[in-house]
């Protein structure tokens, strides 16, 4: 995008690693949009010539809704290649809304510093869970949460280890719930080409 002189609106959290390090490409091009209330003042030199990216680890609802009024404001707004959001963090939520309704506790295994991580326990509480938390090992798991409790949903941050997954599974399965059923929200089929540039060098290096 920035090689086609365009402007890149990143939508993210001010101070996050993933943002800091994509305005760095091109700080020149980049304006962050952390929410929607600014968006009415942004200002860009071509209007036509505007794109969006955004942090992937964002909530896929709140990056959904930032980009609907971005594209009110530059009706002529340019998507990614493809979807921005990482396809781990959409499959999460997802799958938490449909545990949810029927948990009377959610575990969410993860860093309390991971945005993807705190928005899961946001919306596992927004559709429904009677009550959920975020925990960075099975050993901050508390008692008197299980109290009345008979439906538990497990879920994780996009990059956690999946063996802290399983000591939780193995920790509620001593506290009596070992039955377990895997939710699958999507199944992921994904091809990821590689660059036109390393595909000569392969054809080189066989040639020789």
């Amino acid at each position: 995008f920035a090689a086609e002189d365009l402007t890149i609106l990143l939508i993210g959290h001010e101070g996050h690693e993933e943002v800091e390090g994509t305005a760095g490409e091109a700080p020149e091009n980049v304006i962050l949009v952390d929410g929607i209330d600014g968006i009415p003042d942004i200002k860009v030199p071509d209007e036509n010539k505007v794109a969006w990216l955004s942090q992937t680890t964002l909530s896929v609802d709140e990056t959904l809704i930032t980009v609907a009024a971005l594209k009110k404001r530059f009706p002529n707004l340019i998507d990614p290649p493809s979807d921005d959001i990482c396809y781990a963090t959409q499959n999460r939520q997802v799958a938490i809304k449909d545990i949810a309704p029927q948990a009377d506790l959610v575990l969410i295994v993860g860093s309390k510093n991971s945005s993807n991580s705190v928005r899961l326990v946001e919306v596992a509480l927004e559709y429904g869970a009677k009550a959920a938390y975020l925990i960075d090992y099975a050993a901050e798991v508390k008692d008197e949460w299980f109290d009345s409790v008979g439906i538990i949903g497990v879920s994780s941050g996009a990059s956690v280890p999946e063996i802290l997954v399983q000591d939780l599974l193995k920790d509620l399965a001593v506290r009596g719930y070992s039955d377990v059923e895997t939710i699958t929200a999507t199944e992921e089929h994904l091809l990821f080409a590689i660059p036109q540039e390393l595909r000569k060098e392969l054809k080189a290096a066989q040639k020789q």
